[in-house]
C-alpha cells in the first residue's frame, strides 16, 4: 500500500498521479474554506473519507497497519510544509 510496491519504473508516473490527487485535494479545502468552512473541519472530514476508502480498498488489517506507522511519520515531518530548523 505505498510506492514501495510498485516497479521502480511505474514510480515517476505514479508520483505525477498523487500530485494531481494531491491538486484536487488542496483545491477542494481552498473552495470550503471560501465557503466558510473551517479547515480543521475540512481535514477531519477529509481523513474520514481517506480512510473509508483506504478501508474499502485494502481491509481494515492493511488501513490499521499503515496507520500505526503514521505517528512516527508525523513526528518527523512528513507532512510538514514549513521548513524545521
Amino acid at each position: 500500500m505505498n510506492d514501495n510496491d510498485v516497479p521502480f519504473s511505474d514510480l515517476q508516473e505514479l508520483s505525477a498521479i498523487k500530485q494531481a490527487a494531491l491538486s484536487y485535494v488542496t483545491e477542494a479545502f481552498a473552495e470550503a474554506e471560501l465557503d466558510g468552512l473551517d479547515g480543521d473541519c475540512m481535514a477531519q472530514a477529509a481523513l474520514f473519507a481517506a480512510f473509508m476508502e483506504l478501508v474499502a480498498t485494502y481491509g481494515e488489517d492493511a488501513v490499521a497497519e499503515y496507520a500505526a506507522g503514521l505517528p512516527d511519520k508525523i513526528r518527523s515531518g512528513g507532512f510538514s510544509t514549513a521548513l524545521k530548523h
